[in-house]
This record gives structure tokens, sequence and C-alpha cells, in this order.
């Protein structure tokens, strides 16, 4: 209790410091003066300390603003549809939270649209828990005003650092109005975001097309179902929870926290900490741009998020009306389309600005669209497409983690879930103090029963709903309509009560697959289908992550005694196991030997065959791991990425019901593409120069003030430390693009503070010249952590800590 007391004077000695510091509150401040405190520990972590909520917020934008103003920025002008006017209407960008390529024009008509209609306005201007309580809307003005005042002390664009954007014209002031479309972008993000060009380009068909149907049943649900696997196949994140009974003292609970997201453009995450004594004490990371933690600890509760399995929109089939393709039919009756004009400002070649002008079209269900996961679905005279997102009025966000951030245990945090359902596309992992574990997957998913679409679905409804969980509804029947739920936070969503969620006091975890196994031996089942699948093939992170949990809380992994300690979970997520190659590797050296034996060459897909050189001791002396300096990990990941591609299956032993944790396995050498796969994987390295026995390091590194630092992990889902490079044609083809980020691991004692260590892959700053540029890469490439400085004890004790003050 001393302590606590010397540690609360400290505190408000430093604040009446800052205090005395600054004058008078300035115009636009309302009753608080804007200061904080911003104290940097080792690898540019910003620990934010104010007296107030606009204080907080101001902290916080001013040292996220030194960190990360071009990328921002340029996110900004996304968000405010102005891309055509500093970038031209015919150029694109990569969104890659959602990995779609987006022209400038068909954003800007989308956000503009939102602007124009006053959508975000409204969401903002509503009452509570709908709208953002009092606290969030001074944080975020508070937010706003630190960005700002960063900008003005550099001495606007042309005093930047960062060469990005130094003297940029879209380097500007941003607006309040601007911060929450921000939000509202990261909201929309796996529902109409990935949609802005079928959205901005839906138009009723000319006379000349007017004769065209609606798409092909059969060969439209086989694209739909190659563009949805496309789309989801490079998501991923990790976490697990590990309760009392799985741990090694048996008391505590533990978590790690593992998203797999991307390492450029605003989908990074930024590690900060937020501290106004007695009101909110809370470290983590957030999104660009969304100054609350939303993934993270306060001192007895730690959460991560993975993405989610649910769909959070719907798609509606409608039946238009004879010679009037901008009606629809509801129940036998004409129903309008509504409209609206929307115009942007686009750059000419020559620089000249013009304004260019598109009518955007929307039903009662949402916006027509003209394409789904790249699929062409047709506007035609009898037939269109609109779009529900779940998510369209979704600003109860904000205050999930704004009382997520205060929140103490797993039960607290189940509420707050219950509450808002608010989370637009991840699952919930939790662990507290008092060694509880909780998953859930509860949030905006709309209310689409397996009834509902058994009766509403269309004839291409009801092959993507039983294939992977699409409903296409008809939308020439109200009874179609989703309905509303007596337990749910919104309309036209399901209520909690049938979204899963499960508590544990052994462990939870969960890897991109649904519900259904988050933990192995309490299966969830019984859900919509539209939330996730049941009783089918797991991916191989659920898998080994199930069996490395379990074998460490058993303690027959041959690691030491059993349950986990910090230093086991820290482990086990940058062991760099492929678990892939634990399956297959034995059956494909044998393979290899087979070839080696008759002739020594391997044959490929085109009907040729390439020498195979060393491949096959390369593949039997590797230890199974994408360690740095491994040999072997660049050529078996190369094979399986063409194995994986084999039909009916890579694998010797099928999938069982009865051992899903386990099955399949094997490799199946009968199967002639799997031949063809070794022989494609060594034409292929030696195509690109690349050595048969290149370690990971020498393919895999940031290259940063002339050195490569090293990057471990690999591809193909099938390690837990995913990491991906070049998968954009603009993108390097050795710097990681997307994989692990912030990785957090937390656990507590008999001691009021919490312990853990964390890793921002990428680092704080996505400025070259920034110091905090590269440094914890750095330390990943050599697997190194950071303390989790959470209290003030242990802020203080960190050996690079500098203090700023920053007032407005």
């Amino acid at each position: 209790m001393r302590l606590r007391a010397l540690a609360f004077l400290a505190l408000a000695s430093l604040l009446t410091t800052a205090a005395s510091t600054v004058g008078p509150a300035r115009a636009g401040s309302a009753h608080h003066r804007l200061f904080a405190i911003v104290r940097r520990t080792t690898g540019g972590v910003p620990h934010i300390l104010a007296y107030n909520w606009p204080s907080l917020g101001f902290g916080y934008g001013y040292a996220f603003a030194q960190d990360n103003l071009c990328t921002m920025a340029n996110d900004y002008v996304t968000v405010e549809g102005q891309r055509s006017r500093y970038f031209g209407p015919g150029a694109t960008y990569i969104q890659r939270g959602n990995g779609t390529v987006t022209t400038n024009l068909g954003s800007d008509l989308f956000f503009r649209q939102i602007i124009d209609a006053h959508i975000v306005d409204r969401l903002v201007a509503a009452r509570p828990p709908d709208g953002p309580v009092p606290q969030v809307k001074q944080m975020i003005a508070g937010y706003v005003a630190g960005y700002n005042r960063y900008l003005a002390d550099v001495g606007g664009t042309d005093g930047v650092s960062d060469p990005v954007c130094r003297g940029k014209p879209w380097v500007k002031p941003i607006t309040v109005r601007d911060a929450y479309l921000r939000i509202y972008q990261i909201v929309l993000l796996n529902g109409e975001d990935p949609l802005i060009d079928a959205i901005a380009t839906a138009a009723p068909p000319s006379p000349a097309s007017s004769q065209n149907g609606p798409p092909r049943l059969r060969s439209t649900a086989r694209r739909l179902m190659v563009g949805w696997h496309a789309d989801s196949s490079s998501l991923g994140s990790n976490a697990v929870a590990i309760g009392s009974a799985g741990t090694r003292d048996h008391t505590h609970g533990l978590l790690l926290g593992n998203p797999h997201f991307p390492w450029l453009g605003t989908e990074r995450f930024y590690q900060a900490q937020l501290t106004i004594p007695g009101q909110i004490n809370v470290t983590g990371a957030s999104l660009f741009g969304f100054p609350l933690i939303q993934i993270g600890n306060t001192a007895t509760m730690a959460w991560s998020h993975t993405v989610s399995t649910a769909f959070t929109f719907t798609t509606y089939q409608l039946a238009l009306v004879a010679g009037h393709p901008t009606e629809y039919l509801e129940d036998g009756h004409p129903v309008a389309m509504t409209s609206r004009k929307v115009t942007v400002t686009v750059r000419q070649p020559d620089g000249m600005l013009t304004q260019v002008s598109r009518t955007l079209w929307s039903t009662r269900y949402g916006p027509v669209i003209t394409s789904l996961f790249g699929v062409p679905m047709p506007w035609s005279a009898g037939s269109a497409f609109a779009v529900r997102d779940a998510n369209a009025a979704n600003m109860r966000i904000l205050n999930h983690f704004f009382d997520t951030d205060r929140a103490t245990s797993t039960l607290q945090e189940l509420a707050i879930l219950k509450r808002y359902e608010a989370l637009p596309w991840v699952n919930t992992i939790v662990a507290d103090k008092n060694g509880s574990a909780l998953y859930a997957d509860i949030g905006a998913i709309p209310n689409v029963s397996n009834a509902k679409a058994h009766a509403c679905d269309t004839p291409l409804g009801a092959v993507t709903f039983q294939e992977f969980g699409l409903p296409i509804l008809d939308g020439s029947r109200m009874a179609c309509d989703l309905a509303d739920a007596a337990d749910a936070a919104a309309p036209g969503i399901f209520g909690p009560s049938h979204e899963p969620y499960l508590l544990r006091r052994d462990y939870v975890a969960n890897s991109n697959d649904s519900y259904w196994l988050s933990n192995a031996h309490q299966p969830l089942t019984g859900f919509a289908r539209i939330i996730g699948d049941e009783g089918t093939e797991r991916n191989l992170r659920t898998r080994i992550g199930i069996i490395q949990v379990q074998a460490r809380i058993h303690g027959n992994d041959g690691l030491g005694p059993a349950g986990f300690t910090l230093r086991d979970m820290e482990n086990m997520d940058l062991s760099d196991l492929d678990y892939a190659a634990v399956l297959t590797r034995g059956d494909l050296v044998h393979l290899c030997l087979q070839f080696q034996a008759a002739g020594g060459k391997a044959p490929t897909s085109t009907g040729g065959s390439v020498a195979l050189g060393d491949s096959c001791a390369i593949l039997a002396k590797w230890d199974l791991k994408d360690d740095i300096t491994q040999a072997g990990a660049v050529l078996f990941r190369t094979f399986w990425s063409y194995a994986l591609a084999v039909e009916p299956s890579e694998y010797r032993h099928p999938f069982s019901l009865s051992d899903p944790v386990h099955t399949p396995y094997g490799l199946n050498t009968a199967n002639k593409n799997v031949h063809d796969a070794l022989g494609d994987a060594i034409a292929q390295l030696n195509s690109e120069h690349v050595p048969l026995n290149a370690t990971v390091g020498s393919v895999q590194y940031v290259a940063y003030r002339g050195t490569h630092i090293p990057i471990p992990g690999g591809p193909n889902g099938s390690i837990y430390n995913s990491i991906y490079t070049g998968e954009y044609p603009v993108d390097s083809v050795t710097a990681p693009d997307d994989g692990s980020s912030f990785i957090q691991v937390v656990t507590w004692d008999n001691t009021r503070c919490p312990v853990g260590a964390t890793i921002l892959t990428y680092s704080e700053s996505s400025n070259p010249v920034s110091p905090h540029h590269a440094d914890q890469t750095a330390l990943f490439s050599k697997k190194e952590w950071i303390p989790n400085r959470f209290c003030e004890s242990q802020i203080a004790s960190d050996p690079n800590l500098r203090t700023t003050i920053v007032s407005g």
C-alpha cells in the first residue's frame, strides 16, 4: 500500500509540474487545458500520461504523428474522398487489411457519398450506447488537436522529416470528422470496404445489354468459392488464453496475442500506453488512427483478437420490374431504388482540376454491387445484387474499446461483448489474473439462421451457403429480410445468446478457424453456418497450436515441468516449427530418394523434368523450422505452395472427425501432382537463381541503411509465426508485407504489476529516418522481446527512458 501511495504521489507531482508549464486554455479546448506527459521507453513505445480525456487523446495524437504522419495523412486523403484530386482518378491503392486493390475514383465516390449523406455524423451524434460516450468524444477531439499540433510544430508539410510526404500538398491538418471517418473505414474493413469499386461502378443496364440475365449458377458459385478462398487465404492471427489449470503456478492466467496483419499501410499496429490516474491504465496496440487500445492488457486482464470466419454482410438478389431496371419487387410490389449524385474533384494528366459526377444506387438492403470476391455479379434487366453490411451503422465499437480498456476480468469483458456486440470482424481471446480464459465470437453478425438461409437462399445462395457459409438471399420477399433479435444490440444481427463463447480454466485458442475447436475437449456446436463451420478439417496453425498447448499443459513435450510460464509461451510462438513439414517431410524425402535412384531428376507439371541436385539431402537434414539460419525451409515452403493446389488431397491419410487435431497427415505420394510439386519447386528456385540450400534469412529480410535484417518465420499457413512476402506486384520479394505484427505475452504473479513481453515486428515508425523505424525489427530478427512496462516502477527502470511534455 505504501508503494502504491508513493507511485500515485509521483504521478500527481508529474501532472502538477506539467500543468504549471502551460498557459491558459486555448481557443477550441473548451474547459480543458491540453497537455500530456509522453514517456518513451525501449523501442520508442510512448506511455501517455494525462489528467483528463482530451489531454490523453492529445498526447496520443502528438506521439502517433511523430512516428507515422505520412502513412496516416495518405489515408486521411482516402476517407476524405480526395485521392483523385491529389493522385489522379485512374491510379489505385492497396487496402492491405482486406487485400483489395481499389481505384482512386471509386474510393472517392464511395467515401464522398458517406460524407454527403452524413452517415458518420449521425452515428457520432447518436445517444450512447449507439453513439460514443462523452469521454470518447473528448479523446478523439484531443487526438485531432495533438496530430495537428505536431504538424504545426514542425512548420507544416515542408518541415516533415519523412521524405515520403515532405512538402506534399496532401499533408494537412485533419478534422474531427476525418478521425471518425477513419474509424468507420476500419469498421467496414470486411464488409463494404472491399466492395468499393463494385459499389461505385454499379449502374443500370443500357438498352444494348438489357437481355443479359443473372449469372450462371454453377460457374458463378465455383468462381465465388475460388475468389473467397483467395481473399481469405492470407488472413492470419493466433491467440491463446491459458487459465490457472494450464499455467505453472496454477493460480494466474496467461495470454499470447499474435495477430498477423500488414507490415505496410494503415492496418499496422501502433503500440502505446494510456493512463489517467484512477480512471484508465491500459497498454497495448491499435490500428493507425484509432486512439484507443484494441489489443493489450490492463492491470488484471489481457486480450487479443483474431480474424473471425463469420460473414458480416449478406447479399441479396433482387428481381427487377420489367422495363424499369431501377425498381425492384418486394412481395410483388415495385419499389424504387434510391440514388445519390456524387461529385468529386479529379486531377487531369495536365494537372488541371475538374469535377466528375456519378450516380450511386442503393436499396433498402444496402448498396447495389456489380461484383463479389472479384466475380462479376451483373446488374441486368431482370436482376441485380445488393449488399447489407452489419457494421454499416456500427459506431458502438468506440464504447466497446473504451470499456475494454478499463476492464478487469474475463467475465467483465464477456459482459462488454454482449452489451455492445460491436466487434466488426474478429474473435476475442482473454485471460485474467484470477486464472480464467475466454474465447468469444460475439459481434455484429447478420441474423441468418440456417433455417432462414434454407428458406430464403436463391439457387446461387444455396450453393455458396453450403460450401462456405455465404447466404445470397431472395430480395423479392420481405420475409427474407433479417429479423431483429430481442437480445441484440442492433437491428438485423444475432443476439449474443446465439453467438459462440467459451470460458475455461485450462485453455482456449483460435488461429482463424471457426469457433468449433476453441478447446479440443469442449467443441462448440449448434451455431449458424454464417458464423462458421463445424466438424471440418482445421488449418495447420490451429492444429499445431492445440497440440503444443495441450502438451505443455500436461508436461509431456519434454520441455520441463507441466504448465506454461511466460518463457514457455514466448518459445512456442517463435519456435518457427513448420507443421506441414512435420506431417509430410519424411514421405517427401522418401519420394525424393526414389527419384534420385531412378535417374536423379524430378518431373514437373510442364511435362519435363529437372535435376534434383542436393535437394534430398537438404530436406533430410533440415530441422523443420523456419529459423533465419536454416537451409531446407525455403525449398520445402516452395514445394508446399505447389502441393497445396493438389486435388483431391496432398495428404495420404484423410481428415477424420474422430481425430480432428491430428488428421489429415502423411504425403500422398501416389498423386502425380505431388510428384510434380517437387520438380516445380526446384525449377522455380533455379529460375530465380536461389540455391536449393538457401537459408530463410538469405531470402527473407528487411533492407535498412545498407544492411539486411533477416526475418524468421514463414508462409503457407503452416507456421505459427507467419510471414508473407511479395503478395502484390509492387511489393518487395524479400521484405515482409504481412504476418506477425504486435506480439504480446502477458501473465501475472503475486505482485500488483503484470508480467509480460512484447515485440512490434516492424517497429513503431513508418518514417525511414526515425530511430524507431527498425529497432524492434532488429530485435525480432534475433527473437528478442521488450519487457512490457506497465507500472510506474517498470517504466522508470527502462534504460532508454525519455520524457517529453506536450501541450496545446
